[in-house]
């Protein structure tokens, strides 16, 4: 479904002699083509994944293409250092397809500093040699298209503890990147002169003396080069076709890096300084992020991102400009026309390209995406938010409302609060309008789907919020009341239930669930046990949709080491709730809470379905007592754990035409062995794979149907916004 970015992307990658050919990379919603004709990208890592084992790669480290060869492309992944060893990702057909190699140290393309680079870098002249510049392990080579690697040990033996990482704050810069000095390409002959920018904390670690070193025999011995600032990160360095260098120092690593910092160039011997940000001003707050050149001499253009700066008026710096080589400067983004006009600039410019084929085109990555000029060297430069097709928005919850609604979907999601969707082909307009804020969950009253309720928090201030609307998501007001435990509970573990118009049951994480009669004027504690909060905890909340005074909790014990999961049924609107026997006696697994969810048939009373993480239960009977499914089950590999999820998140939907079942009901899960979406149209009887291996999106997290066409899902990938199938 349309959004529009809504993310963080990372880099961009051109492909130096074929026109429009450019990649982008995000941190945590995979990689995109361009799409020139259509002005869009396309997504290019939908099919990763095999449940959520798979999740992590769609953290993209860095991306590279063969110069010789425009079909070629590599991409690192791994979200995470602390998640173990990333993965390279191989295409021949621009993405369209992809084989993977398991690489011998891990990535991190969700922790700080993920813009730097391009770590990877394929060598213009010998194109089957690679080098990897690693956070954790130092240099990297391989010599057989990123097959095998081996670590460039002429530059450093170090490969980092966790200790050292944990001493780090979890995470590790290494070796930033790798720039090859030739202007040509092809030769057959390996290029000699390399560079390897290294970042303060494993030149300290390793005890190298310098931030950057340099190579004049392909790698195979290396020496320090005198820098003119030291204890700084290059988060870019790039060749101009004169052979002459641009490098950016910032202190801090980012996202939006602090400064102080400077722009060098350097002829491999000297260094001139170009720009200070914090020059004539009165501070060293502002950093350095993107950095690109195009042409030779006193001719060069320079494109350069200052982060750090927030906000859009005269005198803002956010996207400097140089068509002289550095000698002057101006300002091309901050204050000048942009579609659409309310769109921000500031927010992590962490990566600027100038595309190779035309220099007036310029391209810059934010905090929610991609921003794009075709007119850089005029006075005035437009702007356009160039994030048609890039969806990178995290769902974190859906629900879906009656057939006949006035709106297809609630979607609650991180960073961008709640939204309402009326039309699944424009992006939406209705929302509470917490800004900056994570919605968590949502829900409306099922005889009147105009009144409807989210909850969430507000990153900017760490405060809990719920809202209410009762005009279908047109307007909004705060409950004047929030429940006990939304305080002092930040985390997306939380649900709500609506019974009716001004009647709902909230569940905040780590806490006994409450209920209001008025509309948020008051809140009563339920009779829920408390929940036990060595771990991120809540209940998961459920309203009957034929009998609103029957209220579902389910409590899916905390993890997979947790207490058994057990079901509490309420009798009178979610006041008192009474444990179901027949949920202890059906032995439900202890999960995390987001690896479980409880739906209900919202055609026929006291209909249930449960999904723990590891199987499916079906309750005919108001949960009093529960079958399993013997369909679904978890893929273990030798661990207590589960490696995929059996059985994770659950939706009923409208049902197939002449159905025996009143409803199609969905599960995310393991069937037979293969992951996916799987759908039944008998109530359980017999299952068929709903999606394929082209569409796994990373895993799924949560999951809605809908209730006016049959076989549409609404849907979160990894970072891949808001989906829906027809």
């Amino acid at each position: 479904m349309k959004w529009g970015g809504g993310g963080y992307v990372t880099g961009l990658v051109f492909h130096p002699t074929t026109a429009n050919l450019l990649y982008a990379r995000t941190d945590i919603g995979g990689a995109y083509r361009w799409n020139q004709g259509a002005s869009s990208w396309t997504p290019i890592t939908d099919g990763l994944g095999f449940g959520a084992a798979e999740a992590r790669y769609h953290g993209v480290e860095s991306m590279a293409v063969d110069p010789n060869n425009d079909q070629l492309v590599y991409m690192a992944t791994g979200m995470y250092v602390g998640e173990g060893n990333g993965r390279l990702y191989i295409s021949s057909d621009r993405g369209d397809h992809w084989t993977f190699v398991a690489l011998p140290f891990p990535l991190g393309g969700n922790n700080p500093g993920r813009a730097i680079g391009e770590r990877l870098m394929v060598d213009p002249n010998k194109p089957s040699t690679l080098f990897y510049g690693s956070r954790t392990a130092g240099l990297w080579k391989s010599m057989d298209s990123g097959l095998t690697w081996a670590q460039v040990t002429s530059l450093s033996t170090l490969k980092m503890t966790q200790d050292q990482i944990n001493a780090n704050g979890g995470t590790a810069m290494g070796v930033e990147t790798v720039v090859y000095d030739t202007g040509t390409k092809g030769s057959g002959s390996a290029t000699q002169t390399i560079y390897a920018p290294i970042a303060p904390d494993y030149a300290n670690a390793a005890g190298l003396a310098s931030n950057l070193y340099k190579s004049t025999d392909g790698g195979a011995s290396w020496t320090a080069v005198a820098t003119p600032v030291s204890g700084y990160h290059i988060p870019h360095m790039v060749r101009a076709a004169d052979g002459m260098f641009y490098v950016a120092f910032t202190k801090d690593p980012g996202p939006g890096a602090g400064g102080p910092a400077r722009l060098y160039k350097f002829d491999g011997s000297n260094w001139t300084l170009l720009k200070d940000p914090n020059s004539g001003g009165t501070g060293t707050g502002l950093g350095l992020g993107g950095l690109s050149v195009s042409g030779t001499g006193a001719a060069t253009r320079i494109a350069l991102g200052v982060t750090n700066t927030w906000g859009n008026y005269s005198g803002q710096q956010a996207i400097q400009w140089s068509g002289d080589g550095g000698k002057t400067w101006r300002e091309i983004a901050a204050t000048m026309p942009r579609t659409p006009a309310d769109g921000s600039f500031w927010g992590w410019p962490d990566d600027v390209e100038i595309d190779p084929a035309n220099p007036d085109r310029v391209f810059h990555v934010h905090g929610g995406g991609v921003w794009e000029t075709r007119n850089a060297s005029s006075a005035t430069p437009s702007w356009n938010e160039a994030v048609d097709g890039l969806e990178e928005t995290a769902v974190l919850g859906l629900a879906t409302p009656p057939a006949g609604a006035t709106y297809s979907v609630i979607n609650s999601s991180g960073d961008v609060g709640t939204w309402v969707h009326t039309n699944l082909a424009t992006k939406p307009t209705l929302t509470p309008g917490t800004t900056w804020s994570n919605g968590f969950a949502a829900d409306m009253a099922w005889a009147d789907p105009q009144y409807m309720a989210t909850i969430g928090v507000v990153l900017g201030t760490s405060t809990g919020f719920g809202m209410w609307s009762g005009d279908g998501g047109k307007t909004w007001a705060k409950f004047a009341t929030y429940p006990t435990g939304v305080a002092d509970n930040k985390g997306g573990e939380a649900s709500i239930a609506i019974t009716a118009r001004n009647k709902a049951v909230w569940a905040p994480g780590n806490s006994v669930p409450s209920y209001t009669m008025d509309n948020g004027a008051t809140w009563v504690p339920t009779n829920l046990p408390a929940v036990n909060t060595v771990f991120p905890r809540a209940y998961h909340l459920a309203a009957d949709r034929k009998n609103p005074n029957k209220v579902y909790a389910y409590d899916s014990g905390g993890h997979w080491w947790g207490t058994p999961g057990k079901v509490y049924v309420s009798t009178d609107g979610g006041h008192t709730f009474t444990l179901s026997a027949g949920s202890v006696a059906a032995g439900l697994a202890p999960n995390y809470f987001g690896n479980n969810s409880l739906a209900v048939n919202p055609n026929a009373e006291g209909d249930l379905w449960l999904a723990d993480g590891n199987a499916v239960y079906h309750s005919t009977d108001s949960g009093a007592t529960w079958t399993k499914l013997s369909n679904f089950a978890s893929i273990f590999a030798g661990n207590q754990w589960a490696q995929v999820q059996g059985a994770s998140a659950i939706a009923l939907g409208k049902a197939k035409a002449g159905a025996p079942y009143s409803a199609a009901v969905y599960v995310v899960g393991v069937v037979g062995g293969v992951w996916g979406v799987h759908r039944s149209d008998d109530g359980g009887a017999t299952w068929t794979r709903f999606n394929d291996d082209a569409h796994q999106y990373g895993g799924i997290g949560v999951i809605a149907a809908d209730q006016n066409v049959y076989g549409r899902i609404y849907f979160s990938g990894t970072g891949r916004g808001l989906l829906y199938s027809n």
